[in-house]
């Protein structure tokens, strides 16, 4: 498997466990201890971890390819419907198996 495409698995992995993140704890980025962490709380979780899996993303292809692709507003809906796909085990986890 050459970099690029062991670069690709990595980052989609990493994807996978930081979308299902929010859903595991009741601790705010499991730092901050909540009585109750609400639905928003986790939601605002998941929309800063897909920025952070972004900036990974942005600085592992400029260091593997050497520069950075030009994106537009399509990647960027395309990767955070994704992003919102690989959140939903975690999702089904926290509010329709577990009860």
């Amino acid at each position: 498997m050459s970099n690029i495409g062991l670069t690709h698995a990595i980052l989609m992995l990493l994807a996978l466990l930081a979308a299902n993140l929010p859903w595991f704890s009741d601790r705010l980025f499991f730092v901050v201890p909540l009585k109750h962490k609400h639905v928003g709380w986790r939601l605002l979780e998941l929309v800063v971890l897909y920025f952070l899996i972004g900036g990974i993303a942005f600085f592992s292809e400029k260091a593997v390819m050497g520069q950075v692709a030009q994106q537009h507003w399509e990647f960027y809906a395309t990767t955070a419907c994704l992003f919102l796909v690989f959140a939903f085990p975690g999702f089904v986890w926290r509010y329709l198996w577990r009860r």
